[in-house]
């Protein structure tokens, strides 16, 4: 899933990395996964596991909601977004499990709003037509060098 050359210079420092790293990585997610899980009851609560992993470039996307794993799983790129946004966008993914599907339509947009309130983040608000926006929201601050994070730089 990374894009780059499989050289040993660049693949065997960022496996050894990712080794020593990882664990402590997914256990932040986890947690924001799970302050998630707390803004609704636990009958409203998917069945979701949650992961790090370096995306390809060529993606575009900082995260991904996989609808179709059992349990549901998320997959957050961190080395695409500044740390202090991790949260922001575990929300964004959240929201496509707990509505059920990959859209960025009204029922997206009810889950999301729902956890931005419940976690102090400002909520979007519905209007017809803003399919597109919701994609990007809430805004992450991108990284200047994404893979620089998956190295230990």
């Amino acid at each position: 899933m990374i894009d780059v050359v499989y050289d040993m210079n660049n693949r065997i420092p960022m496996c050894v990395w990712i080794g020593q790293h990882i664990d402590r990585v997914n256990k932040q997610l986890e947690n924001y996964l799970q302050a998630c899980h707390d803004c609704f009851h636990p009958w409203e609560q998917p069945t979701v596991q949650i992961f790090a992993a370096p995306l390809a470039q060529r993606f575009g996307i900082d995260g991904l909601c996989n609808l179709d794993t059992n349990p549901i799983t998320i997959l957050i790129d961190v080395g695409r977004v500044a740390s202090a946004d991790w949260l922001l966008l575990v929300v964004h993914e959240y929201a496509h499990a707990h509505a059920g599907s990959p859209g960025h339509h009204e029922q997206f947009a009810r889950s999301l709003a729902h956890l931005c309130l419940g976690l102090g983040i400002v909520p979007p608000v519905w209007e017809v037509g803003m399919e597109y926006h919701l994609r990007f929201y809430p805004h992450c601050r991108a990284t200047q060098n994404p893979l620089a994070f998956w190295r230990g730089e």
